[in-house]
C-alpha cells in the first residue's frame, strides 16, 4: 500500500534555524574580537558579552574556546578553497604560479587575524579537529595540483614554493601592513622559483647527467 503525501512543503525547523543564526552571530563577534585584539586575544567572557548572553550559555553552542577556533579555522579555509575553485588558472607554468601566489597573498594580507589562525601557531594547544583539518588538506591539494600542472611534483618543490610565498605574506604583514612592499615582489619570486625548479627538472630528466 502506497503512502500518499500531502504535497505541502516541509516546514523549516525553526529551532535549528535560530540555533544556526546564533552560532553565526557568535562567530562574527569572535572574528571582530580577533581582529581587534589578535586571534589569541579571544575571551569567552568578552565573546558572551558581545552577543548579549551569559558566559555559561555559550556552551550551548560551543563546548570550549578551542571549539570556537575550530569553526573559525574551518570557515576560513572554506573561504580560501572557494577562491581557489573560482580562480582562472593560466595554462603556462609561470602564469599559473603568479595567479595562485597573488590569490594567496591577497587572502593573507586582507585579514591578519585570519592569517594568524590559519598559518601560525598563535594559539597554544589548539589543533583543528579531523573534520576541520580535512578542509585545510583540500586547500593544500589545490596548491599541489597547480604545481603538478607545471610538471613539478616533488615534495621539495612544493615545500620551497609554500615557504617562499608564505614568507612574502609574513613579511608584508609584519613590516608593511596595508602596503605592497612584499606583494610587489611576487613576479620576481615566481621568476626565481620557476627558473630554479624547471632547470632542476630538466637536469634530472633521463639522458641528462
Amino acid at each position: 500500500m502506497q503512502t500518499q503525501t500531502s504535497g505541502k512543503p516541509r516546514r523549516p525547523d525553526r529551532r535549528r534555524v535560530r540555533h544556526e543564526a546564533t552560532v553565526q552571530e557568535i562567530l562574527d563577534e569572535a572574528w571582530s574580537i580577533a581582529r581587534e585584539h589578535g586571534v589569541s586575544g579571544l575571551s569567552l567572557r568578552a565573546l558572551a558579552r558581545a552577543v548579549g548572553m551569559e558566559p555559561q550559555s555559550l556552551y550551548t553552542y560551543f563546548a570550549s574556546k578551542h571549539a570556537v577556533y575550530d569553526r573559525m579555522f574551518a570557515d576560513a579555509n572554506r573561504e580560501l578553497l572557494a577562491r581557489f575553485r573560482q580562480l582562472e588558472i593560466p595554462t603556462d607554468p609561470a602564469g599559473a604560479l603568479r595567479a595562485t601566489a597573488r590569490l594567496f597573498m591577497d587572502f593573507c594580507t586582507e585579514d591578519p587575524a585570519r592569517y594568524q589562525l590559519l598559518f601560525t601557531r598563535a594559539i597554544p594547544g589548539f589543533e583543528p579537529s579531523p573534520e576541520t583539518y580535512a578542509v585545510a588538506v583540500e586547500v593544500v591539494e589545490m596548491g599541489r595540483s597547480v604545481l603538478a600542472g607545471a610538471g613539478l611534483r616533488r615534495d621539495a618543490d612544493f615545500d620551497l614554493w609554500t615557504a617562499l610565498i608564505a614568507g612574502l605574506a609574513s613579511q608584508q604583514l609584519a613590516n608593511d601592513p596595508g602596503g605592497d612592499r612584499y606583494t610587489r615582489l611576487i613576479d620576481d619570486a615566481v621568476t626565481m622559483f620557476t627558473a630554479h625548479a624547471l632547470a632542476r627538472k630538466a637536469e634530472a630528466a633521463p639522458g641528462n647527467s
